[in-house]
C-alpha cells in the first residue's frame, strides 16, 4: 500500500475524500500518517520531524525573548539542563535536539516547542519543592514532544480547513495556497495554544513514566499537580500554565496519585531530591519577593490598575534594583500612563543589565522616538534587529528613525523593505506615501 492509500485510510474518520487527500499531499500541506512514537497507533501529522526542528529554530527564540529571555544565571540553567537530560534520555524520541532554559518571566508556566526547545518561567520554579516535582514538570512537556502533539494539531488544523472549504475547493480544482500558508507560517501563539484534554492526559502519563524511568519517585507528579490546584484557587489570574485552559488539575492530580499508589508504588521510597533542588535554586528563590511583586504588578496592569501596578514594580525594584524583568515592566507601566521620559530611563537600565536580550532595546527605541530622539531610537532598534531579526514593525520604525535623522535614502530602503512584507495598515500607508512623495514610486 502506498503512502497516499495509508493517508486516505487515516483520514476516513475525518470524512475527507481521497481526492482532497491527494490535493493536500500535492500541495505539501500534510506530512501524512505516522506511527505514534509512544506506541499509540497511527497519528495524522502536519509536520515532519525535520520541520518540527526547523519550527523550533525559527519561532522559539522570539517566544523566549517575549518572556524576557533566559535568566542570567548559568548555574541554574545548567541545573535545569542536567535534570532535563536525565529525563529525555529515557524518552521515546531521545534523538530530538532538546534544550532547556529558565526564563525571566514571572507568570506560572512551562512550555515546549515541537522540536524540544523548552522554557520554564522563574514564576513556577520558585514554587516547586523538590527535584521530583521539577522532573514532573519537564516530563509533562517532554510528553507533548514525544507524542508529537503539536504536529498532530497542525495536521488536524489542515483537515479542518479542508472539511470547511471542501465544496469550494472541489469546484475550483485548486486553492490550497492558504493551507500551505498555515503550515509555513506557524507562530508561537499557534504552537503554544491549549492542547486537548486527551493530549494533556497523555502528556501527564508520559511525564510520570519518564520521571520514573529516570529514577525519580512518581509522587513528584502529585506534588506538581497539587501546586497547580492550590494556585488555581489562590491566584487564578496568574495561573497561565499548560493546565489553565482546561481546568482539570484536580482530576489529573487524582490520576497521578492513583498511578503513584499502584503502577509506580515501588518508586515512592526514592529520594525526591529536595536538598539538591534547594541548593541549586537558592539564588533564584532569594528573588521570590521580587518575583511575587512583579506577578501582582502584572495582574494589576492587566486590570488597568496602573497606579497599583507601579507600586508593585517599585517594591520589586527596591528589593532587587538590577532585576531585568522588573525594570522592563516598570518601563511598560509608565509608558502606558504617558510617562515616557521616566519609562525611557527604566528601559535603558534594563538594556544595560541584560544587553544580550532584545526586548529592552525595542522598548528604548520606541520610547526614544516618542521623545523625538531618532538617532538613539535607531541605535536601539538596530540592536534589536540584530538580536531578533525578522520583525517587520522594527523595519518600519527604523525607517521612521532614519527619516527623523534626515537620512531619506536609507529611510526609503527600510520603507520599501517593510512594504515587501506588509502592504496593509497605517504603517504600510505611511511607508507608501513617503516613497511616493519622495519620487521612489510613480
Amino acid at each position: 500500500m502506498n503512502s497516499h492509500d495509508e493517508l486516505a485510510r487515516c483520514l476516513q474518520r475525518n470524512r475527507i475524500s481521497r481526492r482532497q487527500v491527494l490535493w493536500l499531499l500535492g500541495a505539501g500541506a500534510l506530512s501524512g500518517c505516522a506511527s505514534s512514537p509512544t506506541g499509540g497507533g497511527a497519528i495524522l501529522v502536519g509536520m515532519s520531524e525535520d520541520e518540527e526542528k526547523r519550527v523550533d529554530q525559527q519561532v522559539a527564540p522570539q517566544q523566549f525573548s517575549q518572556d524576557f529571555g533566559p535568566v542570567q544565571d548559568a548555574a541554574i540553567n545548567n541545573y535545569l539542563t542536567t535534570v532535563g537530560q536525565r529525563l529525555d534520555a529515557k524518552a521515546h524520541r531521545p534523538q530530538m535536539p532538546y534544550s532547556y532554559r529558565v526564563l525571566n518571566a514571572n507568570y506560572v508556566n512551562a512550555y515546549t516547542f515541537p522540536g524540544g526547545a523548552m522554557g520554564v518561567t522563574r514564576g513556577i520554579l520558585i514554587d516547586l519543592d523538590n527535584e521530583a516535582e521539577l522532573a514532573a514538570l519537564l516530563g509533562h512537556e517532554l510528553g507533548h514532544v514525544n507524542a508529537r502533539h503539536a504536529a498532530q494539531r497542525q495536521g488536524q488544523s489542515m483537515v479542518a480547513q479542508v472539511a470547511i472549504a471542501g465544496a469550494n475547493i472541489a469546484a475550483a480544482g485548486t486553492g490550497f495556497g492558504s493551507l500551505v500558508d498555515i503550515g509555513s507560517q506557524l507562530g508561537a501563539s499557534v504552537l503554544l495554544s491549549s492542547y486537548s484534554r486527551d493530549n494533556e492526559r497523555e502528556a501527564d502519563e508520559l511525564g510520570q513514566e519518564y520521571m520514573v524511568r529516570a529514577g525519580y519517585p512518581a509522587s513528584g507528579m502529585i506534588g506538581l499537580q497539587q501546586l497547580l490546584v492550590d494556585q488555581q484557587k489562590e491566584s487564578p489570574g496568574m495561573l497561565q500554565t499548560m493546565f489553565s485552559t482546561h481546568p482539570m488539575s484536580s482530576e489529573r492530580r487524582d490520576t497521578a496519585k492513583k498511578l503513584a499508589e499502584s503502577k509506580y508504588a515501588a518508586t515512592n521510597t526514592r529520594d525526591p531530591g529536595q536538598e539538591r533542588f534547594m541548593d541549586n535554586t537558592a539564588s533564584l528563590r532569594r528573588l521570590k519577593p521580587t518575583i511575587e511583586a512583579c506577578q501582582k504588578g502584572e495582574t494589576a496592569m492587566a486590570g488597568k490598575a496602573y497606579g497599583k501596578a507601579e507600586e508593585q514594580f517599585r517594591f520589586a525594584l527596591k528589593a532587587t534594583p538590577r532585576d531585568y524583568s522588573a525594570n522592563l515592566l516598570m518601563a511598560k507601566c509608565l509608558s502606558i500612563q504617558d510617562k515616557d521620559a521616566q519609562a525611557l530611563e527604566y528601559a535603558r537600565t534594563a538594556s544595560r543589565i541584560y544587553p544580550q536580550e532584545a526586548q529592552a532595546h525595542k522598548m528604548v527605541g520606541v520610547l526614544a522616538l516618542a521623545q523625538r530622539d531618532p538617532a538613539s531610537a535607531y541605535t536601539s532598534l538596530d540592536q534589536y534587529d540584530r538580536l531578533m531579526p525578522g520583525d517587520a514593525s522594527i523595519t518600519f520604525l527604523k525607517g521612521v528613525s532614519l527619516e527623523g535623522m534626515g537620512k531619506r535614502q536609507e529611510a526609503a530602503k527600510e520603507y520599501t523593505s517593510y512594504l515587501r512584507r506588509s502592504n496593509k495598515g497605517q504603517a504600510a500607508e505611511y511607508s507608501y506615501s513617503r516613497l511616493k512623495n519622495w519620487g521612489y514610486l510613480k
